[in-house]
């Protein structure tokens, strides 16, 4: 009886990496998914994409690794802190530990030739394959056609001429597909990492140059609020809506200080963080208030919780805090 060949594919939840599983299927392979989770990006949209191609999923949550090439990638960064071509070889390289630990037969990902100019041209594939130290057992389904074989193609564990011949920008072959298939949900090409975004990258730069080391809690805290320098050493963050109110809530710990309006005043939560915090307290509370609902000129009553102690306060609202120190 033939041995059933095993593979672990790299699923974002994003079309290509469900086509990807799709193909290889084709070949009566037996696969599990494997994403990632870090600050930065999380696994959600694989998870649904796993559930609807019915696949076995593995979520690994790579923030140690994965932050110290953000911090320093040896291949450098996209157009913002995106260090693509090396966070695809760290996933890759963990990709094929799994594969090695586990008895899967090779590794595969959705990428596509030439589809995103500077992390999927030529050069780049085989930088992540090279650095990854999987070269041999890491499969491109949906561009093999266009790439050198592999050892499970040479040794015909797989057949490589079922493999496609997928390459640039364009999604019309891709969006064919997926109706051939049948897969009806997939998110836009645009991508779920934080990194690859203007505003959180200028953040993250902007913590970086405070801190060298922040916390995960710190970086979770960069996508959320309007964020305001007040030292070296203390930053304010402030909600824009009720569900970043509520994620602040969630993410408030007791060396730091939670400042609110009072329950009937329609306002933001907020996080003071960081340290020596004390003597910031009236600037956050006149920030405070001037996002709250109280008029320019009238009194706001603001409440500052501090470990499970709270005090109150009451400020004059004035709206021209809403730009001093914002980053």
């Amino acid at each position: 009886m033939n041995k059933q060949v095993r593979a672990i594919g790299l699923l974002s939840g994003g079309l290509d990496s469900i086509l990807a599983i799709k193909v290889v299927q084709q070949q009566g392979i037996e696969v599990t998914g494997l994403s990632f989770v870090t600050p930065f990006f999380n696994a959600n949209a694989a998870q649904k994409a796993a559930d609807q191609l019915g696949v076995p999923l593995i979520i690994k949550d790579i923030t140690a690794e994965h932050f110290k090439i953000v911090k320093n990638p040896p291949h450098g960064y996209g157009k913002t802190m995106n260090p693509c071509i090396d966070c695809h070889a760290l996933m890759v390289k963990i990709a094929g530990g799994i594969m090695q630990g586990e008895g899967f037969d090779f590794i595969f990902t959705g990428e596509v030739l030439n589809e995103r100019p500077m992390s999927q041209n030529r050069a780049s594939l085989e930088i992540v394959a090279k650095t990854s130290g999987y070269k041999e057992y890491l499969i491109r389904p949906l561009s093999a056609k266009f790439l050198n074989q592999t050892k499970p193609e040479q040794e015909g564990i797989v057949d490589h001429s079922k493999f496609l011949d997928l390459q640039g920008r364009s999604r019309k072959r891709q969006i064919a597909m997926a109706r051939e298939f049948g897969v009806k949900e997939y998110p836009n090409p645009a991508g779920g990492c934080l990194l690859t975004d203007k505003g959180f990258s200028n953040r993250l730069r902007e913590l970086l140059s405070y801190n060298e080391d922040p916390s995960v809690r710190e970086l979770r805290l960069l996508r959320l609020g309007r964020h305001f320098r007040l030292a070296d050493t203390a930053k304010l963050i402030v909600g824009r809506n009720q569900q970043e109110n509520e994620v602040l809530e969630s993410l408030f710990e007791s060396q730091g200080y939670m400042i609110m309006t009072d329950d009937e005043i329609s306002g933001p939560t907020c996080l003071l963080i960081g340290d020596n915090l004390s003597e910031y307290l009236e600037r956050c509370a006149l920030i405070c208030a001037a996002y709250s609902d109280v008029a320019p000129g009238i009194e706001c009553p603001v409440n500052i919780k501090h470990a499970s102690k709270v005090s109150k306060t009451t400020v004059i609202t004035d709206r021209s805090h809403r730009e001093t120190d914002r980053i």
